[in-house]
């Protein structure tokens, strides 16, 4: 796992163990879609799930976190 892949693990951890009333994005400013996967290579969502997050309540915030985390370990050292 890269380094990036393994601070957003680290950051999933951490938004879904300790709920907060307002759940951080997972963006990391490397905003640049894999090909292969559909994914943005820094925070790990499609492109609806960024384009729409700025409106979904805080539970769907984390149900993309809860995605995030389950794509990131079926990830075997790629991005």
């Amino acid at each position: 796992m890269s380094a990036r892949s393994t601070q957003l693990a680290q950051r999933a951890a951490q938004v879904l163990n300790q709920p907060q009333p307002h759940v951080p994005s997972p963006c990391l400013s490397v905003c640049v879609m894999d090909p292969q996967t559909d994914m943005c290579a820094g925070c790990w969502r499609s492109l609806e799930e960024i384009g729409v997050w700025s409106r979904m309540s805080d539970e769907a915030k984390r149900q993309v976190w809860q995605r995030i985390q389950q794509r990131l370990t079926g990830v075997s050292g790629a991005i």
